[in-house]
């Protein structure tokens, strides 16, 4: 038997990697920065990227259901209220651009702002900087950018980031106002993948699979972001960001010259 899009499933090597994406997937929507965006990279080495994004999908819709239930009294209303419709326009706009706007480019895009924004918290951590407030119109921004580059390979995080970490939220509201967003950008992402022929049946008992270990690491995340110190927390999100937008810059600019 072959997954749609590549690995045979009976390979055990597909197996470990395959689960190994549905851990982290599970782990980041306990919270943990960044680990999640990893697994759709991981499982290109088996498929193509583009089925390995409609293969995790329902993954990410699983654990979200843990993740809302874990952080159900730890996010940001206001931050939400923002971000929730600025990302469907942004889910929108991936939808009606899917067949014309290069992936490569929006994800080198999306890398550049990441590392920049990364970079200068780094560079300024030293100096004390006071908690900025949730303004509307960044947020419509950045909520838009974090539904569309979700859309086109669940790389919403760094958008998300970029409008929320000035905001000096603590961990659990930080990493529970995330949860939250993106529980809802992939619930409003089904309908399209569907569409556009990224979701199909032949991979649904794999997922069904791999859903498993993806739910069980969920409260691994929780757990694991409850015991890290704040300041931490924060220096792993940073430094997370910053290395995840230098390969999101990387796989950009190899897949324009390519």
């Amino acid at each position: 038997m072959t997954a749609e899009g590549g690995g045979r499933v009976e390979d055990m090597g597909f197996w470990a990697i395959a689960g190994l994406a549905a851990v982290l997937v599970g782990m980041g929507k306990g919270g943990v920065p960044v680990v999640a965006m990893l697994s759709v990279p991981l499982m290109s080495l088996v498929m193509s990227p583009v089925m390995a994004a409609g293969l995790l999908l329902p993954i990410y819709v699983v654990s979200d259901a843990f993740g809302l239930y874990a952080y159900r009294h730890a996010f940001d209303r206001r931050v939400l209220a923002i971000l929730g419709p600025a990302a469907t326009v942004g889910i929108g706009l991936g939808w009606a651009t899917a067949e014309v706007v290069p992936e490569a480019l929006v994800t080198g895009l999306v890398g550049l702002i990441g590392v920049v924004f990364a970079a200068n918290l780094l560079l300024r951590r030293r100096v004390p900087v006071e908690p900025q407030a949730a303004r509307v119109l960044p947020g419509l921004f950045w909520g838009a950018a974090a539904g569309f580059t979700s859309f086109v390979s669940h790389a919403g995080a760094p958008p998300y980031q970029v409008y929320t970490m000035p905001l000096r939220l603590r961990k659990e509201v930080f990493a529970g106002t995330s949860t939250i967003l993106f529980a809802y950008i992939n619930a409003a992402k089904l309908i399209p993948y569907w569409a556009l022929g990224q979701i199909n049946i032949s991979n649904l008992k794999l997922t069904l699979v791999l859903c498993i270990p993806a739910s069980l690491a969920v409260f691994a995340g929780v757990r694991l972001v409850r015991v890290l110190p704040e300041k931490l927390f924060f220096q792993l999100v940073t430094w997370a960001l910053l290395i995840l937008s230098a390969k999101l810059v990387w796989d950009g600019a190899r897949g324009l010259a390519g």
